[in-house]
């Protein structure tokens, strides 16, 4: 397993990223370390999170994940250098709407980096597009942070070609710094909003692409057969958009290449992203030791190239 460089940031990471969703949710406090003394034992190096993590919990404000891994990292079992942070900021925090104002951005970063207990992000995304912020605002307020030394990259999450396509516009109009990376949603069974433009401008401009929902909000894992089997399960809450004749046709394949390869759906269809062109590394989550190893897996495995035509023709 080879760590990847993400495009043009100077970053390197391996082919899987934790997601840190999960952290001080579905995955408490001592479940979390444990994760993530396994994860990066065995190799990998980079996590995912955000501020929003997890306000939708009832009784949480956000910052709830970011808390999780700062108390994780001060622990010292793995080296700050040795590793790469990713937080985000944007979404609504209770605003009612996006916000990627420079007030905002310069003020919620300090409080990212004392929930993470850390000096620096390795790499800083805006979250979602603020259709009330220019892209030169935003882009400045980047600027004086990473020469402040607070983030080493910055990127974008859930953009549209055209947002980003305008903001390096605005980056190359006003000498700012650029989005290095994009966080799209990506896996077998939503393809359409990262293949096409997007996918094509980040090959292009050399974007490096942190995708994420690898396994399609755990669909991808074939847990959940009927509605019946996402009752209660908190992490469940899109998975009735995938039980479908397509989901279904998508799950078949995985489970036809899986039992081939010897391995899960899970590891599959984790691997199958992974191999997509323009892709540097998808995220996914576990909450279990036994779910962590089909993403430990799945950045170890080289599909073969009949396995990836299966997989590309059923979620075409």
């Amino acid at each position: 397993m080879q760590n990847r460089a993400l495009g043009r940031s100077g970053l390197s990471i391996a082919p899987v990223v934790f997601g840190g969703n999960v952290f001080g949710w579905t995955a408490d406090g001592a479940t979390s370390f444990r994760l993530l003394d396994a994860f990066f034992d065995a190799g990998y190096n980079a996590i995912d999170t955000a501020d929003v993590y997890s306000r939708w919990v009832p009784g949480h404000s956000g910052g709830e994940s970011e808390t999780v891994i700062g108390n994780w990292l001060k622990r010292g079992s793995v080296a700050r250098d040795k590793m790469v942070i990713v937080t985000k900021v944007g979404m609504d925090m209770g605003k009612g709407r996006p916000d990627l104002s420079a007030k905002w951005i310069i003020e919620e970063v300090e409080n990212s980096l004392r929930r993470l207990k850390t000096d620096y992000i390795d790499l800083y995304l805006s979250h979602t597009f603020d259709p009330e912020t220019p892209h030169e605002e935003t882009l400045g307020a980047y600027a004086k942070l990473k020469e402040a030394g607070k983030i080493r990259a910055l990127g974008s999450s859930n953009f549209t070609a055209e947002q980003l396509q305008a903001s390096f516009d605005a980056a190359k109009a006003n000498g700012l710094p650029a989005y290095d990376v994009i966080q799209p949603e990506y896996n077998l069974y939503t393809r359409e909003r990262f293949e096409g433009a997007l996918a094509d401008l980040c090959i292009r401009d050399n974007i490096g692409v942190i995708s994420y929902y690898a396994l399609a909000a755990g669909f991808l894992s074939g847990k959940y057969r009927t509605k019946a089997d996402t009752e209660g399960k908190a992490r469940s809450y899109r998975v009735g958009d995938y039980l479908n004749d397509k989901g279904f046709k998508i799950l078949a394949a995985l489970e036809q290449v899986a039992k081939e390869a010897g391995t899960t759906p899970a590891t599959i269809a984790i691997a199958w992203v992974a191999a997509r062109p323009g892709i540097t590394a998808p995220i996914a989550s576990a909450t279990s030791l036994s779910q962590l190893e089909s993403m430990i897996e799945a950045g170890r495995l080289t599909l073969t190239e009949a396995q990836m035509n299966v997989l590309n023709a059923v979620g075409e």
